[in-house]
């Protein structure tokens, strides 16, 4: 039985069972309407009215059966089997549901607070010592992951980086304007910094951080919880999200086993509510995995059969309190790749077998240890190279030090300015993150020629002439306004066009390769952060394009991050696009990147362009970035500062326009 092993009473269960169920259906609603981000602040006033009515459909009172695409619905496949694992009474279960839809939710949220604060007379002295040592021992790995990650190592390295590329890429015309702006920002963050010491206040640059919790109710509610029981209850959650306790339902959309990219919003959104920092859910999903797999390596899952799933599951939680799995992270999770087929209770023998037999020419037990997270040689471990057309280079490349760590989320990496092999990787090299991080290297030879022949043309005599004419800060009015061209600058676009359209078709290409991977699940049916720059951009919209032709949902990928991205606006789903993303969607632009607007010319006119200008669609973030970057290349470079400063690993919006 559950009780034996949970360390929350039935009641507690329940109301975190309540709780989850809330937080998905309000992750859905985020989906078109980000919390924190009036509709009135969007451009375009229908748009902002479509949106305010999928808002109040969503959760509109109406009966959760009678609309099928809700994630609180059964044949979402997502609430019921962590109903069923939390060991919740099934005639609850539609009630939770109905609850979970009804608005406004923050009349909810307190009340079960409540019941999760309330201590049980019947508590054994047990479940209390075993709550107390969860949580040390969450703090104990958020401490080891803090002091893995040589925040200022990287960050020097990073800035050689930036030196370099600025020396060698940087136009001539703003290399002294760059220079006068990082004084200027330093200036202006030594002031602000001055100021908000003396207020006694801490402040963001232009953020923009919406209520945790909607009322001062609920604020109260929340800090009746103990730390211990906070992370007790998202461990349990975390735990039944990866269970595969649940029966066949026939019109289920949900297509694979494993950690939904929606469970993981929902958590996110649930640990926002609790005021738990992000890294100490990554360190309870690391201790998930550690516990699971040490199990596995101790014999004790070996001889279990279906009829005694229940106990094996009881088992697994449970060894995550006792010793934190340390001999597992000490011996390595490569070795536990080959026996993780049997590990029936965390992702399900057919999930696996579906992983092993969907990666084609990779080796089964490494498919087998990549559908866990135990090792990412599904990704790494294969060339893609012409699968698709002229496709000459897909390549997944291993950055940071978090493989084979148990990590349970992914985060693939794409660069579209290139100008050596090198920086496929070096942009990214500085980001702290508890992810299990890749670049993709794509196409490195029409990546470096586009690239450098647009460097060459900014670095000719004729643009530096026509710079200090001042003509180029006309070019993007003169495009968005259809006006006519200066004849120079039109034969500097010809010369760049060839280069610039195989460019596209192969970023295209690209992205439908990715798409396959992703729905292939060689990255582990673990939910997928996915961040690109320029044409990298593009790959990814072009990913989520191709799944949207064939996915149900979001249960891929969980983020989704594109700067200066080379798409129209007008003539692409972008409706549909963003459905296929769980958590935020940010779209990064900047109104002075020229070289973008002379090189996208001909979408621009008519369609819009997304590197350039916000796109009003519901659920979509926009970030204008122009006083950051200097020009288009610049992305090379500044990316890792953006995301910084945009705060990925938060659920709401950072900042409502301007970083």
């Amino acid at each position: 039985m559950v009780e034996a092993t949970s360390n929350l009473t039935p009641t507690q269960r329940y109301a975190a069972g309540a709780l989850f169920a809330i937080a998905l259906n309000q992750a859905q609603i985020n989906q078109t309407q980000p919390l924190g981000i009036p509709a009135a602040l969007d451009n375009d006033e229908e748009e902002c009215d479509r949106s305010e009515e999928r808002r109040s459909n969503c959760s509109s009172g109406d009966s959760v059966s009678d609309d099928p695409n809700l994630w609180v619905h059964e044949t979402s496949g997502l609430l019921r089997p962590v109903f069923r694992c939390l060991d919740i009474d099934s005639s609850a279960w539609l009630g939770l549901e109905e609850t979970a839809n009804s608005s406004p939710a923050k009349h909810h949220i307190g009340a079960f607070t409540r019941l999760l604060s309330e201590e049980a007379s019947d508590a054994s002295v047990e479940m209390v010592e075993q709550e107390m040592a969860l949580a040390k021992a969450a703090d104990a790995m958020v401490h080891s992951i803090r002091s893995s990650l040589s925040i200022d190592a990287k960050k020097e390295k990073h800035q050689e980086y930036e030196n370099e590329c600025r020396e060698k890429y940087a136009v001539p015309e703003v290399k002294s304007k760059a220079v006068d702006k990082d004084k200027a920002k330093e200036e202006s963050d030594a002031a602000a910094e001055r100021e908000s010491l003396e207020a006694g206040v801490v402040i963001r640059d232009g953020s923009n951080r919406p209520e945790v919790v909607e009322d001062d109710k609920s604020v109260d509610e929340v800090t009746l919880l103990s730390h211990q029981r906070k992370i007790n209850v998202l461990y349990e959650l975390l735990s039944a999200c990866l269970s595969d306790r649940y029966q066949e339902v026939k019109k289920c959309t949900r297509r694979r086993k494993g950690y939904d990219a929606r469970h993981r919003v929902a958590l996110r959104l649930l640990a926002t509510w609790f005021n738990i920092e992000w890294i100490k859910v990554e360190a309870i999903e690391t201790m998930v995995a550690c516990s699971a797999m040490a199990l596995q390596k101790s014999g004790e899952l070996k001889n279990e059969d279906a009829a005694s799933s229940s106990s094996t599951w009881a088992k697994w939680k449970r060894g995550g309190i006792i010793g934190l799995a340390a001999p597992a992270i000490a011996a390595g999770f490569g070795a536990l790749a080959p026996t993780l087929g049997t590990l029936v209770p965390v992702i399900g023998a057919g999930g696996f077998a579906a992983a092993a037999s969907a990666a084609g020419t990779v080796a089964g037990s490494v498919a087998v240890a990549a559908s866990f997270g135990a090792a990412g040689a599904g990704l790494t471990g294969t060339k893609m190279a012409r699968r698709i057309g002229d496709l000459e280079e897909f390549e997944f490349k291993a950055i940071g030090e978090n493989h084979n760590q148990g990590r349970l989320a992914v985060e693939v990496l794409v660069a579209g300015v290139v100008f050596e092999e090198e920086d496929f990787v070096k942009p990214w090299q500085g980001l702290t993150s508890s992810l299990e991080r890749y670049t993709l290297q794509w196409e490195s030879k029409n990546l470096i020629l586009v690239s450098t022949a647009i460097q060459d043309w900014l670095t000719s005599r004729l643009a530096m002439e026509l710079m200090k004419q001042g003509a180029m800060h006309t070019v993007l009015s003169s495009l968005l306004l259809a006006l006519a061209w200066p004849a120079t600058i039109l034969v500097a676009a010809d010369f760049i066009d060839s280069k610039w359209s195989i460019a596209i078709d192969r970023s295209d290409k690209a992205g439908k390769l990715l798409a396959e991977v992703l729905q292939k699940g060689l990255q582990g049916n673990r939910p997928i952060t996915l961040v690109g720059f320029s044409l990298g951009a593009r790959v990814i919209f072009k990913c989520l394009q191709t799944l949207a032709e064939t996915e149900q949902n979001a249960e891929l990928v969980e983020r989704v991050v594109i700067l200066g991205a080379p798409i129209s606006i007008n003539n692409e789903n972008w409706r549909d696009v963003r459905k296929m993303v769980a958590g935020r969607f940010i779209n990064v632009y900047a109104t002075n990147d020229w070289t973008l607007g002379v090189a996208f010319r001909a979408s621009l006119l008519s369609q819009g362009l997304a590197g350039i200008q916000p796109i009003c669609i519901p659920g979509i973030e926009n970030v204008d970035v122009t006083d950051m970057v200097e020009g288009h290349s610049s992305y090379l470079w500044k990316t890792q500062q953006i995301l910084e400063r945009l705060e990925i690993d938060t659920y709401y919006p950072v900042f409502r326009d301007t970083l």
